[in-house]
């Protein structure tokens, strides 16, 4: 296992039980425990915990999780999320708009695998750097200033970038999806330039497992008339997919 991946591991553990022992973790990532107080060790320079004896507690501040540590969470849930959201890229699809996340990462993998030719606009580096080396993609990249938390360019550029294009679909990632209080991500700037993905495109699809569902984060995205369709797993909450889908919004479980 990568130390990307064991770390994504010991903040999912740290976020459920709210403290983790080196002993357990050792059993459960299989890596000595020098590698585990290592890890440990990162996360606390990062300020993501804070190391006690024989383990570890979580920080006492709320954070939002790098997106290199987002990777292994919920994985086979955005995979199928992601397969998804690829078959509804149909032949009369050809201009799709690919904000950030690691689901829309996963969809940009599957649309770049294809053959098929298809023009994609994203704001989001790492989903760029996939799909530049792929023939068929006719790729534009907005700029703006680069989110470290999540890779995405954000901020005016990349607003004037998109305000000058027609999209036929946008797929969006977002930290959290209410019927009452629309869709919502942790950071101002983003939100702002994931509004203006949305005023681009005919048809807006938010990708989101589960866990997000009924979750409000910090900065306000759009209200939820302004979403078409939401692709999340069986893991969200019934409640919430009935509410979503009675405020018009069309809801595919995988």
């Amino acid at each position: 296992m990568r130390q990307e991946e064991r770390l994504g591991l010991i903040l999912d553990r740290l976020a459920r039980d709210g403290s983790v022992s080196v002993a357990d973790l050792t059993g459960d990532l299989g890596a000595s425990p020098a590698s585990v107080r290592r890890d440990l060790r990162v996360l606390e320079e990062q300020q993501l915990l804070k190391r006690t004896h024989g383990g570890a507690v979580s920080a006492e501040v709320l954070y939002e999780l790098p997106i290199r540590y987002r990777t292994g969470r919920h994985h086979e849930e955005k995979l199928r999320i992601a397969q998804a959201a690829a078959r509804l890229v149909t032949d009369a699809v050809h201009a799709v708009g690919l904000g950030g996340g690691t689901t829309v990462t996963e969809l940009a993998r599957i649309l770049g695998a294809s053959a098929r030719p298809l023009k994609v606009i994203t704001n989001a580096l790492n989903i760029a750097g996939e799909l530049s080396v792929r023939p068929a993609i006719d790729l534009v990249v907005t700029g703006g200033s680069v989110r470290s938390a999540s890779y995405e360019l954000v901020g005016p550029l990349a607003e004037q970038a998109l305000a000058g294009i027609n999209l036929d679909i946008a797929f969006i990632g977002v930290d959290g999806i209410e019927a009452g209080r629309g869709i919502s991500t942790h950071d101002d700037v983003e939100a702002q330039t994931d509004r203006s993905f949305l005023h681009t495109a005919d048809r807006v699809v938010v990708l989101a497992d589960g866990s997000k569902v009924g979750k409000r984060a910090f900065s306000r995205i759009a209200g939820i008339e302004e979403i078409t369709m939401l692709v999340t797993d069986s893991g969200a909450d019934p409640a919430e997919l009935h509410r979503l889908r009675a405020a018009g919004v069309e809801v595919t479980i995988v």
